[in-house]
């Protein structure tokens, strides 16, 4: 047995397999000498300016809303993670200090890269976009799809795996069943479960990870393509971090199961030699049962790209990416014939990659009443991102 003895003038004594912290950039870790248990301790924080300091608008009332600037603390997050007893049995816990929840609390046997199972609370592996640390973003906030389409944290239990036979035949795939009632409702009411399955295809041989920006300057390129559905049934027709609600001209179900929702969402992203770029397309369908099963479709896609221009001008500092996103979807709310557009520039200086950078950004968003300018909004932010 390992141990670790202490001497002094009155006794010697021993701590059979100790445990101690390190810390080795990424975090305060504690791991004993058997390696049957470790415990890595992570920080983040958001500083963040922004003028106005608005939220995206997702109605017309949004863009006549003087809410001034904003300036403070956006996002602050302690993480744990380590395993337990064998390295393959991993826990992690993700707590956000601000608005003081926990918003992700797994458990996960991955023992096989090719089959492996996860069981608590997360984002669901649904679109790329989302899947996206915040941290670990390109631009300050996910494009205005997100709001829209994302099924965010669920309760619940997944398969999923990477398998690697060679070339082309490099995939990953999650597949799995939720509660379907948001971050922190342990129970989805009816009983309706909601189902959703993401399917990667890693066409250029290498794996394709939920990451913006091509930091290391990769040697060879790389891609993704994905496809992935969800279907369920539930009183609420959107997801956030705070929990479940409603999108804008739906109102929350008089009863568990009244609006049945199905979407699916096309994605892919390309890395290289600094430059990456990523796309998605969405479609949602939403019946409202209560309303003589009423349908509302809604669509949205957008292209975001970045590039190290020092990749090609000698000049261009080395740290400084700029990058670029169009973003639009048409709500289909109450039959009104309109659509939301966003314009959004950044530049990201990466004092140490994600873990330390600093985003400046202009974005605009609009919103089109069949064929004119209804409303519009512009936001100049300036934030630094840290992790510890």
């Amino acid at each position: 047995m390992s141990s670790v003895s202490f001497a002094s003038e009155v006794e010697t004594y021993s701590v059979p397999d100790a445990t101690f912290p390190a810390y080795q950039g990424k975090g305060l870790t504690f791991q004993n000498n058997h390696n049957t248990f470790s415990l890595r301790v992570r920080g983040r924080i958001q500083f963040r300016y922004a003028n106005p300091g608005a939220s995206q608008p997702t109605e017309l009332a949004d863009f006549y809303h003087d809410s001034g600037n904003q300036f403070g603390v956006n996002r602050a997050r302690v993480k744990l993670d380590g395993h337990l007893g064998m390295s393959w049995i991993k826990f992690g816990v993700e707590y956000d200090a601000v608005e003081q929840r926990t918003l992700t609390a797994t458990v996960a046997i991955e023992k096989y890269d090719a089959l492996r199972f996860k069981l608590g609370q997360w984002k669901v592996e649904y679109s790329r976009e989302r899947s996206v640390s915040s941290g670990g973003q390109q631009m300050m906030d996910r494009s205005i799809v997100n709001r829209i389409f994302t099924l965010d944290r669920q309760m619940g239990a997944s398969i999923y795996g990477h398998v690697d036979s060679g070339g082309a035949a490099n995939f990953n795939y999650w597949m799995g069943v939720f509660n379907g009632s948001g971050r922190g409702d342990y129970s989805n009411h009816d009983g309706e479960a909601m189902y959703a399955g993401r399917f990667q295809w890693n066409l250029l041989g290498e794996k394709v990870a939920f990451d913006n920006s091509d930091i290391e300057r990769s040697v060879a390129p790389k891609a993704a393509i994905a496809m992935a559905g969800a279907k369920f049934k539930s009183q609420f027709t959107r997801f956030s971090s705070s929990g479940a609600g409603n999108l804008t001209g739906f109102s929350q179900g008089e009863f568990e199961s009244q609006y049945h929702i199905e979407q699916f969402v096309v994605d892919g992203a390309y890395f290289y030699e600094g430059f990456n770029a990523q796309a998605e397309y969405h479609e949602k369908e939403i019946v409202d049962r209560q309303k003589s099963h009423h349908k509302t479709t809604m669509r949205g896609y957008y292209v975001q790209a970045g590039y190290f221009l020092s990749e090609t001008i000698s000049w261009w500092p080395k740290p400084l990416e700029v990058a670029a996103r169009y973003a639009t979807y048409s709500p289909n709310s109450r039959d009104k014939d309109e659509s939301f557009y966003e314009k959004t520039l950044a530049m990201n200086w990466f004092f140490n990659g994600h873990d330390n950078k600093l985003t400046a950004e202009v974005s605009r968003v609009s919103l089109e009443q069949i064929g004119t300018e209804a409303g519009d909004s512009t936001v100049y932010s300036l934030q630094w991102d840290v992790s510890f």
